[in-house]
């Protein structure tokens, strides 16, 4: 978890250190650090609303490793390069998450919603034409804290 607003606090007190920059006029730096959990979530959800869209964890890793390169060739640091990964939930955290999953009638609303959601979008799908491919999607809950 990021720090709320951290990003608008640092920029409207320091306006010099957002630039914008082409390809080719990059600076020099000496760190790059990553947070990798930004970059696991966008390559495991790049397009959770089409119901034909499939995606194995080796397309997931190879589309991070891609994501992670192009980075890495684009900042080209001098002297650091750091992947930051959250740990393992700690036990409070993971009862807490559970409990107000299963606690809070909200939640059950809103997953509800989402599976007919999902079953609307596939009815659509099969209306207009399209195939489903066999097999179930992608399900981000395996990357979620306490799995």
């Amino acid at each position: 978890m990021g720090v709320p607003k951290f990003y608008r606090w640092i920029s409207k007190r320091y306006p010099t250190i957002v630039e914008n920059v082409r390809p080719d006029q990059v600076p020099d730096f000496d760190n790059l650090y990553l947070d990798m959990n930004g970059i696991i979530h966008s390559c495991s959800h790049p397009d959770e609303a089409d119901p034909c869209f499939r995606i194995t964890e080796e397309q997931i890793f190879e589309d991070i490793f891609h994501y992670i390169e192009s980075l890495f060739c684009m900042i080209r640091p001098k002297k650091v390069f750091f992947l930051a990964i959250d740990g393992v939930a700690p036990r409070a955290k993971m009862g807490q998450m559970r409990s107000g999953r299963y606690a809070n009638p909200e939640h059950w609303v809103i997953w509800f919603s989402r599976c007919q959601g999902d079953e609307k979008s596939k009815t659509a799908a099969t209306e207009k034409g399209k195939i489903l491919p066999p097999g179930e999607p992608f399900d981000p809950n395996c990357i979620t804290p306490g799995t």
